[in-house]
């Protein structure tokens, strides 16, 4: 029995030392194949720097100039309401009537005040004329002239308060009819035809502008220093371009024409506001977009070709030759295109050699051999001529 358990574990033993032998050599066939093996032939060239316009992307949202509450200025029944929920309305448009009549009476009764006291008043001048010529002549008393003009005064004063009061009947009238104070669009109606409505009962609507219309949005504080930096002074009405959803491009462009004066601790950003032009009424008050901000100045960045730029999980990296000529991964930031270059943020300056092609065979830290754009496009040429053999 222990001789069979000997023999046993000898052949599984065996069995491990041949596989690790196998696996070894097979390790040390591959080192001398690797060996052996031609560098691979890349094109590698210099980061330059172009003169760019730097553009910046940042999350958006549209608010509107105006958001105003319609509220009812006098206390009445609600009688009618002359739009839909959802329309747009212009500045001075009607929107409700609250039961006229006892504002009309009101406005009525203080009219005729007013006629009667300046009837009073007409009547207390001429007499106050006559009083004038006779105590003149010792007709009368001046203490009679003294009291017809102080009847004259008083009823000057009555008529100016009667005309006050009618003007504020007249006032209170004009708000039975309660108008848009904003062009824009009306929201909900809160309250209802035949509801007693006062100045408490708070909004019966609410309108929002539409034209011009605001896009607030946050600018990480990082890029906000490089847009400072390349603008300097020259620091407002800056281009902004909408992207809405679908990918596509609004119509209009607007101007930067706000920032905030300090950087939002919890999210480390600064709040910009642009202004756009919305005759279409395309832009809604609370709608998402993608703002796209450019500096007004430009500058010079180090720009990479598009197609040296390569992507995986971690980000967007190239193969930069150290002083060996030994290619290393090296991830980069990038803050948009110019043409057929990536402008690099972080990762890279000018100087830096990269590689621009042949990218599918370098491995990082192997020795490549570097050629010409020309001496690639013939091994190109050629490789092609062989696989169709």
């Amino acid at each position: 029995m222990k001789k069979n358990i000997i023999i046993f574990l000898s052949v599984i033993i065996a069995a491990i030392l041949l596989r690790y032998g196998f696996s070894l050599f097979g390790k040390i066939m591959q080192g001398k194949m690797m060996k052996n093996k031609p560098a691979p032939e890349i094109v590698a060239e210099e980061i330059t720097e172009q003169s760019v316009i730097r553009s910046f992307e940042a999350p958006g949202r549209v608010t509107s100039k105006y958001r105003v509450d319609v509220l009812a200025r006098i206390s009445g029944y609600l009688e009618k309401s002359y739009f839909k929920e959802g329309d747009y309305v212009k500045q001075g448009q009607v929107l409700f009537q609250i039961e006229p009549a006892e504002y009309r009476n009101a406005a009525n009764s203080a009219a005729a005040n007013v006629k009667n006291l300046a009837a009073q008043l007409d009547y207390a001048q001429k007499q106050l004329q006559r009083a004038e010529e006779l105590v003149k002549k010792d007709y009368i008393a001046k203490a009679q002239y003294d009291q017809m003009l102080s009847q004259r005064d008083a009823l000057k004063a009555q008529l100016a308060a009667a005309k006050a009061s009618y003007s504020d009947a007249n006032r209170s009238l004009g708000y039975t009819h309660v108008k848009s104070p904003v062009d824009g669009k009306v929201g909900i109606i809160n309250v209802t035809v035949g509801n007693y409505v006062s100045p408490s009962t708070g909004a019966l609507t609410t309108i929002n502008s539409t034209n011009p219309i605001y896009v607030t949005f946050p600018i990480e504080s990082n890029d906000f220093t490089l847009l400072a930096s390349a603008d300097k002074d020259a620091n407002i009405n800056r281009k902004v371009e909408l992207i809405l959803n679908g990918n596509t491009i609004y119509s209009h462009t607007g101007v930067q024409d706000f920032q905030d004066n300090k950087v939002d601790q919890s999210t480390g950003t600064v709040t910009m506001r642009a202004t756009f032009d919305n005759p279409d009424n395309e832009l809604i008050h609370g709608e998402f977009v993608t703002v796209k901000l450019y500096a007004n100045k430009p500058v010079l960045v180090p720009v990479a070709p598009v197609t040296a730029v390569l992507e995986n999980q971690a980000g967007k990296y190239v193969y930069k030759l150290d002083e060996n000529n030994l290619p290393q991964l090296v991830y980069v930031k990038t803050s948009g295109q110019n043409g057929d270059n990536w402008i690099i943020s972080e990762g890279l300056k000018k100087g830096d050699k990269i590689v621009t092609d042949g990218l599918q065979k370098v491995v990082p830290g192997k020795p490549v051999k570097i050629v010409t754009k020309e001496e690639m496009s013939q091994l190109k040429q050629q490789s092609e001529t062989e696989n169709k053999k």
